[in-house]
């Protein structure tokens, strides 16, 4: 142990005889000699112990302060920091100069470098000449990145150099501090440091320079309290006697203190204008971040000092920062100075210069920085630092689609307008928590008015408020104010009682763990079991609630088809079986023949939908009598339902209106939709109606055909499920099965004869819906070798090209196009993406040939909008599955994508028709050849390019455009040699062909022949790198967009020193950032679209481009 005690002092003695007068670094003195000279030498000579004997000697000997002690207990053993640096400060006070080598030896080791001072030249050394030296040492290599390092004993370093510089200031905060030798040294060296180019250097230095500033403030703090307790006792003691000598004793030490506080805030000011207003704008954004984050704390913890413009202004200015982790440590600082209540006079000129950037951070392109803006706004609110009027563009976040964004505009939201906590004008409650639950839900409604046209909206804000708004979970009192029992205080319009009662249903399906809104995540949630007990409970306490007055709230909304879907909604979350336990057999008796009575005042899809829904739950939930009676209920239902569709297709036969046919055909397939029905005396009759009554409305004979392929598809699923097949059931089915085939090929042909008159759209779309449907279930190869054998089916080709004749007519039609007599209920089920889905569907499932149908559907993929490409697009990839082989599909569906655009080119004045079917042939090609990948797409795109020649001669020069608009994609995978035989070919084709006759129609020609020729140049094997990059490139997830501008901090003409007034920059209004359209888009915005959320959409665009930065 004496020879490590030693060692630091033979090393300086073989270091001075080493020394000779020689420069060294570009002529600097050679006082300072690098570490890697006299370090090595000494580790060689230095005894290794065994790990016992270093632990004992440890624990029983006194530490022995050298460089090696200093920096292996800021690498590894933190524990033990307090005592070293209590040693090193003993040492310092007997021997300042080989202690203060020792230090600045570590504070260079621990930047990566090794480097020593020789204790003679200490004074004399320039610390310009020492930065260099180190920085040439980093240029050559010679550097650690002991930050960064990922072995294990550089685990704790950060926190270990900051607990170092922190107990070694603790430590010296009688003398040494204030010598103005230890750290004056030390600051130079960390200033110097953090503004060299090696980026570890800035980083290390950063973090010492940054922590010496708040241990400064730990030491002053305990100073300012002395100073105010000195100043105290002076003032007493002047009480007594005005002079005196423990008067001029107080008077001294509170001299004393007051000259410290004045000499470490000067410290502290010499950091900052030094270091801190240099690195608060470095290029690497965490030492951007650890500056705003150690300012935010000195501003805090010291605001005597901090809290003033002069600092406040680089909060705001980062604020504008492109990284997103500088802008939500500015946020967060700037939080916490909001918190303190004392601050905020001081802060009202900061407020209003930069709280505009806090406004639009709130819709960040980083989500956490957006909560955190959130959260931000939310403390101005509480300090009435914010205009109402500039709150509207927050508002607008309830609907936005990161649910982390719309939780927190949801708190701000109940904080700020429903329970009003920042509007010191307002009244607080008088403890009445009936009171208080009115008027909160009585502002909820205020705002449930802006969206009251659109459902879905509603239901976003709703989500978002719930979990604050504990109103929303008081039952009875929102079932109170639906039965306007208190009509002297409460006034709700109708809009008023519709929204409470979807807000109603959505808060209960929010107590019970259910999502409202449209989730990104489609998997079934997973509760735990705190969770699960807690749903339980919340059933609990709604069936308890609602016992009493469900039937009230059904006897007065039956009638109301706005409100009754929501209201029959809450029973399916409710627990049956405490109307059981609870005795109160007669209040579920009496709600179901509610919704029995309810059902039948009904013709709308919603309120059908919703009561066939309920009383199915009731029959399949509830316990033992009160389960039979609910089924009875369902039975009776039912066949009252039957009744009524005889009474009304009688009525018919007689003359009479169809009203009542078209009401309860509507009534019978919502039931339908749910459970089989025993229509079996009513298919007949149903027949019968169609074939006689041809001109009876369309509606009405949609639903007639629509419930006819219900009940066909109940029965084919009872056959199949049953015990066993009988040639009776079998006979029966394909019975059914034939005359809903007739009927439907009937209006098929008379939609295509009336061309899309005389016929609705509606009709035409459930004719193409339901027998596709029908050849999907009936198709051969789901029966082939089994007993249902004779049940399968195939239609020929005539009907399979009249189907898709149809298919064209519908799909020529916009969805946009009004149709009169269309049941805007059902909007969805007759438009283009059924009819692709339908005829897909064919294709897919095999009912039909690949070669009757795909290359029609194929000509049409990109006509009809994104939906409908999806589609056409699942079914090429499960075509490829199949058949490797797409090649002959392709280029069938080019040729007819070419023959619509000769067509539309031959008729007269139509250029605008002709130019759209030739970019729709493009774009086709385009995304066709983007298929043929791998191996064999380079036989496939042969193919294609081969017989596309030959098709683009069939005709010339008529067709000769086809080889521009189609067959051009596809040479891009040829080989060489391929290119080379395409082209001999196409020389031979035209070698006794006088081009001149007939020149544009010749130009495609030419302009292929160029391109091929291009390409023929390449080099075959620099194309298959490049293919070889792209597909590398293209494997894995989608990089981001790299070049996202942010606010441009760093402009070389500004300088921290002149801006020193909080006026002088307007740089957070200077830069936008440029949202990418082609992003995925969020699923509010996918949702149809009414006049609110359009605006509220351009609303949003337009804060976007002005408030996103970085």
């Amino acid at each position: 142990m004496e020879d490590e005690h030693e060692a630091p002092d033979q090393l300086i003695r073989r270091s001075k005889r080493a020394r000779v007068p020689s420069k060294a670094y570009d002529g600097q003195p050679s006082g300072f000699e690098s570490e890697d000279e006299s370090g090595d030498e000494f580790d060689v000579r230095r005894r290794k112990p065994s790990k016992h004997r270093a632990a004992e000697a440890a624990a029983a000997a006194p530490v022995v302060i050298g460089f090696e002690n200093l920096i292996e207990v800021v690498k590894s053993n933190g524990k033990h920091i307090p005592q070293v640096v209590k040693a090193w400060v003993e040492q310092y006070e007997k021997d300042p100069k080989p202690a203060m080598v020792e230090l600045l030896a570590m504070l260079f080791e621990i930047c990566g470098a090794k480097y020593r001072i020789q204790g003679e030249f200490l004074d004399e050394t320039n610390v310009d000449d020492v930065v260099v030296a180190l920085v040439n040492l980093a240029a050559q290599g010679n550097v650690e990145d002991h930050q960064s390092s990922k072995k294990k004993e550089f685990r704790s370093f950060k926190e270990n150099l900051v607990s170092f510089w922190d107990n070694l200031v603790s430590e010296c905060q009688n003398v040494p501090l204030f010598d103005q030798v230890l750290f004056d040294k030390c600051m130079d060296y960390v200033i110097a440091l953090s503004c060299t180019p090696p980026r570890v250097f800035r980083q290390v230095a950063s973090l010492v320079g940054l922590q010496l500033v708040t241990s400064f403030i730990g030491v002053a703090k305990i100073l300012g309290a002395q100073r105010q307790t000195t100043q105290r006792q002076l003032t007493a003691e002047k009480k007594k006697n005005s002079e005196g000598p423990h008067v001029d004793q107080l008077n001294k030490r509170l001299s004393e203190t007051h000259e410290k506080i004045t000499m470490i805030e000067e410290m502290m000011r010499k950091i900052f204008t030094g270091l801190f207003m240099h690195r608060y704008r470095d290029i690497d954004p965490d030492i951007r971040m650890s500056c705003i984050q150690s300012l935010g704390a000195w501003i805090v913890s010291y605001p005597s000092l901090f809290l003033q413009d002069l600092y406040l202004k680089y909060l705001g200015w980062t604020l504008n920062d492109k990284n997103a982790g500088v802008r939500k440590a500015s946020v967060l600082a700037l939080q916490n100075l909001y918190d303190v209540d004392d601050n905020v006079p001081s802060l009202g000129l900061f407020t209003e210069r930069f709280y505009k950037r806090m406004l639009d951070l709130a819709d960040d392109i980083d989500i956490s920085v957006a909560v955190c803006a959130i959260s931000l706004v939310k403390q101005l609110l509480r300090h009435q630092l914010v205009p109402d009027d500039d709150l509207g563009s927050l508002y607008d976040l309830l609907i936005d689609d990161p649910p982390e964004i719309r939780r927190a505009i949801g708190a701000l939201v109940y904080d700020h307008v429903i329970a009003q906590k920042f509007n010191s004008s307002q009244p607080r409650s008088s403890g009445d928590e009936g009171d208080t639950s009115q008027i909160h839900l009585l502002r909820m409604l205020q705002i449930l008015r802006e969206f009251s046209t659109d459902q879905v909206l509603s239901l976003y804000v709703i989500d978002d408020i719930w979990e604050f708004m504990d109103a929303m979970k008081d039952w009875k009192h929102i079932t109170s104010m639906l039965l306007d029992e208190n009509p002297s205080t409460i006034d709700l319009t109708d809009d008023d009682a519709t929204n409470l009662a979807r807000l109603f249903c959505a808060s209960v399906k929010k107590a019970v763990g259910e999502k409202i809104v449209p989730a990104a995540d489609h998997r079934k949630q997973n509760h735990t079991k705190a969770q699960r007990e807690v749903i339980q409970n919340s059933r609990k306490e709604i069936t308890v609630s609602m016992m009493k007055n469900y039937p009230q709230l059904m006897r007065k909304y039956m009638a109301d088809k706005t409100k009754v879907p929501s209201l029959l909604e809450i029973i399916t979350h409710m627990d049956l079986e405490l109307y059981s336990l609870k005795s109160q057999e007669q209040k579920f008796k009496t709600l179901l023949q509610l919704i029995k009575d309810t059902f039948f005042k009904h013709g709308d899809k919603d309120a059908l939908r919703s009561c066939v829904k309920a009383i199915s739950y009731c029959a399949n939930r509830s316990q033992g009598e009160l389960q039979d009676y609910a089924q009875n209920k369902l039975k009776e239902l039912e066949d009252e339902l039957i009744s009524k569709l005889k009474a009304a297709i009688k009525e018919v036969a007689d003359g009479d209106d169809e009203y009542l046919l078209l009401v309860n055909t509507k009534r019978l397939h919502e039931l339908q939709l749910d459970r089989p029905v025993p229509i079996e005396s009513l298919y007949d009759d149903i027949i019968m109606v169609l074939k006689n009554f041809r001109n009876i409305d369309d509606e009405v004979t949609s639903f007639l055909l629509l419930n006819m392929y219900m009940h066909v598809n109940w029965c084919l699923y009872s056959v199949m499920n049953g015990t066993d097949i009988s040639e009776a059931s079998l006979s029966s089915l394909i019975f059914k099965r034939d005359a809903l085939f007739d009927q439907l090929e009937h209006f098929l042909q008379i939609s295509l004869e009336a061309h899309g008159k005389g016929v609705s759209r509606t009709l035409a779309c459930r004719v193409c819906a339901i027998l596709a449907e029908l050849w999907v279930l009936f198709r051969k190869s789901a029966y082939n070798s089994s007993k249902a054998e004779s049940l399968g089916y195939s239609p020929d080709i005539s009907r399979i090209k009249k189907f898709w004749m149809l298919c064209e007519q519908q799909l020529d039609i916009s969805d946009e196009t009004d149709d009169e007599d269309a049941n805007k209920e059902y909007v969805e089920e007759s438009n283009r993406d059924t009819i692709m889905i339908a005829a897909t569907k064919l294709v897919a499932t095999g009912a039909v040939a690949n070669d009757d149908l795909a290359p029609d559907i194929i000509s049409h993929y990109t006509m009809h909008g994104a939906s409908a490409a999806e589609v056409v697009k699942f079914m090429i990839v499960n075509i490829s599955k199949k058949d490797k082989d797409v090649s002959a599909l392709f280029l069938k569906a080019l040729i007819l994508a070419h023959t619509r655009y000769l067509t539309a080119l031959d008729t007269p004045n139509n250029e605008s028709l002709s130019a759209t079917r030739l970019k729709e042939c493009k774009d086709i090609a385009s995304r066709l050849s983007a298929f043929l990948v791998g191996p064999a797409a380079h036989e496939y795109s042969k193919y294609i390019v081969g017989n596309g020649v030959k098709y683009a001669f069939t005709d010339c020069p008529r067709h000769l455009s086809f080889l521009t608009c189609a067959v051009t994609n596809f040479v891009s995978k040829l080989s060489k040699n391929d290119i080379s035989d395409v082209l001999k070919a196409l020389q031979e084709q035209t070698k006794h062909v006088n081009k001149d006759e007939d020149p544009s129609g010749w130009r495609p020609y030419l302009t292929f022949v160029e391109t091929l020729r291009e390409k023929s140049f390449k080099n075959e094997d620099e194309r298959e790198v490049k293919e070889g990059t792209a597909a590398k490139r293209g494997r894995g997830r989608p990089r981001k967009n790299p070049k996202i501008e942010g606010k441009k901090l760093f402009d070389e003409k500004s300088s921290s020193e002149e801006e020193d007034e909080i006026h002088g920059s307007d740089n957070d209004e200077d830069e936008e950032n440029q949202m990418d359209e082609d992003e995925q888009v969020p699923l509010i915005q996918s949702i149809r679209a009414s006049a609110k959320l359009r605006a509220l959409r351009i609303s949003r665009d337009e804060n976007r481009n002005q408030g996103h930065q970085g």
